[in-house]
């Protein structure tokens, strides 16, 4: 039996899809609820803002998910622990997701963003957050792992740019070489910032 919390996630899950793969513009209320199989107006009764509350709440949970990966991706840090290799690592496996959805945006936080920064406000602030809270958990783990807590934010932030960048040119190319080779710079990035921390 289906409940109400059911419908509510079905929704939220259909717009997270569908912002992701065919961006926020694009996908209409009526095609959400479509894809989510439930009634028309259920979309306005748990998103009284419309899309645009919707969209919202895509960008939070979906930030909030990726926020997770930084625990599964990367080792428990520590000083034995190679921040560069794990960096690789987590840029192979993101190369390997974008094979997997046949170049279609793994991110829908990045599609929403680079349509919306310029024009709506709210959704620009939501995305702003969660890459904060992703740069901030990533520096986390750089300084747990050895590097200055200003040096570990720097690289968190390059780190997340390139991998953002990778995937909108492994898109147009339609290929994995641009993550791939992104992998290779934040690997030696972190590699550099931690032979600097440990000199000083």
């Amino acid at each position: 039996m289906r409940t109400t919390g059911d419908t509510r996630a079905r929704i939220l899950t259909a717009a997270t899809e569908l912002f992701r793969r065919q961006g926020y513009a694009a996908t209409g209320m009526k095609q959400i609820v479509a894809d989510a199989g439930a009634p028309y107006g259920s979309a306005y009764h748990f998103f009284p803002g419309g899309k645009a509350q919707l969209g919202e709440e895509v960008i939070r949970t979906s930030g909030a998910a990726y926020l997770g990966l930084i625990a599964e991706l990367f080792p428990e840090p520590g000083p034995r622990a190679d921040p560069a290799l794990a960096t690789a690592e987590a840029f192979t496996a993101a190369a390997l997701t974008l094979r997997e959805l046949d170049y279609a945006d793994p991110c829908p936080v990045a599609t929403i963003a680079l349509e919306v920064a310029s024009t709506n406000e709210t959704l620009r602030g939501a995305a702003a957050e969660v890459f904060d809270s992703w740069i901030d958990g990533l520096a986390a783990y750089y300084t747990a792992c050895g590097i200055a807590g200003p040096a570990a934010r720097d690289i968190a932030t390059s780190v997340i740019g390139l991998l953002e960048g990778a995937f909108m040119l492994g898109r147009t190319a339609r290929s994995t070489q641009p993550v791939l080779a992104a992998a290779t710079a934040a690997a030696a990035v972190v590699r550099a910032m931690r032979a600097q921390s440990t000199e000083a």
